[in-house]
């Protein structure tokens, strides 16, 4: 196993992909020479020249590229600088990635994933900081990956190179450097789409959190009195709702962690599937943790934005007390 960081364990991993199948392209916005925009792709091209290219700012037409490239048999990897740039290229998602295997009645398929950066917390400017994975899972036939550490990171981005549709995989940016762990090596270090993990078994209360804030949720849960099931979703979409019901149904409490918008996030699908299938369970209503339905603030006031430890455990001590 390596030490590795975030951002280096994305680069690793793509590196090792590049080697392992020709299929593989890796192209997006200053990825090549400079090595992308966070230096995840760093090196990549030195040792394919063919296979690493930088392409204009145009993400519609990235995305629409790497719609051809798979469905010409390529396993395109197209990075886009910050997730809300990808706004531009969501009618490609939509209209053709996503459906490209229902159209063809699976003779077609695309297995493309879009890497692309999300979320607050570096003290970017507008539009550098969204969270839109709830808009991306609503989309039918279109995966979404949000890992919350370097191992998972590695394990989940091979996985998605390596399945037959399109992947969004989510990189949280503030994560990019701010720990180091050991991250398995070898080609068969594959984390299942669709799987959430269970990163620590608790019998009081159980929190659901993935990527950055999935960090906020392991500090709450150490902060607390509470014997806390840890759960990391690791996949949006699709939703691993057995996990998630069978935990709340040994604790009887829910909290949904997010730092995208409330109204309409993840975290009302994660309670609507809860109060479906474990209502009699249930000893109080799921609590959600989220940022403002507003846009995205400027710096100055992102810390009064995003949720933290803080809000996490203040709403376990709400499930706790109710």
């Amino acid at each position: 196993m390596s030490e590795l960081r975030l951002v280096e364990a994305v680069r690793e991993t793509l590196a090792a992909e590049l080697d392992r199948d020709d299929r593989v392209v890796v192209y997006g916005e200053d990825v090549g020479v400079d090595g992308g925009v966070f230096r995840a792709t760093k090196g990549l091209r030195d040792a394919h020249p063919d296979r690493v290219f930088d392409v204009p700012l145009a993400e519609s037409a990235i995305v629409g590229t790497g719609v051809g490239l798979a469905a010409a048999g390529m396993r395109p990897v197209p990075e886009v600088q910050f997730q809300a740039f990808l706004y531009q290229g969501f009618h490609q998602l939509v209209q053709h990635a996503a459906r490209m295997r229902s159209r063809t009645r699976s003779t077609v398929a695309c297995p493309m994933t879009i890497r692309t950066p999300y979320g607050g917390g570096v003290n970017a400017f507008e539009l550098h900081s969204e969270s839109y994975e709830a808009g991306f899972g609503h989309v039918p036939g279109l995966k979404v990956v949000v890992p919350s550490s370097p191992a998972a990171a590695a394990g989940l981005l091979r996985a998605s190179v390596r399945d037959p549709d399109p992947v969004v995989f989510m990189e949280p940016t503030r994560l990019y450097r701010s720990t180091k762990e050991a991250v398995p090596e070898g080609p068969d270090y594959v984390l299942p789409l669709g799987e959430a993990s269970v990163a620590e078994s608790g019998e009081d209360v159980t929190v659901v959190a993935y990527g950055s804030l999935f960090r906020d949720a392991e500090r709450a849960a150490a902060a607390s009195d509470a014997d806390v099931e840890l759960i990391d979703l690791r996949t949006v979409s699709p939703l691993d709702v057995e996990t998630v019901v069978a935990s709340a149904k040994k604790t009887g409490r829910v909290v949904v962690v997010h730092e995208a918008p409330l109204t309409f996030g993840l975290g009302a699908e994660v309670a609507a599937r809860v109060g479906e299938a474990a209502l009699p369970y249930l000893e109080a209503p799921v609590e959600r943790v989220a940022g403002f339905d507003v846009p995205y603030p400027m710096f100055a006031r992102e810390d009064a934005y995003l949720p933290d430890s803080a809000d996490v455990h203040a709403a376990i001590e709400r499930v706790l007390a109710a």
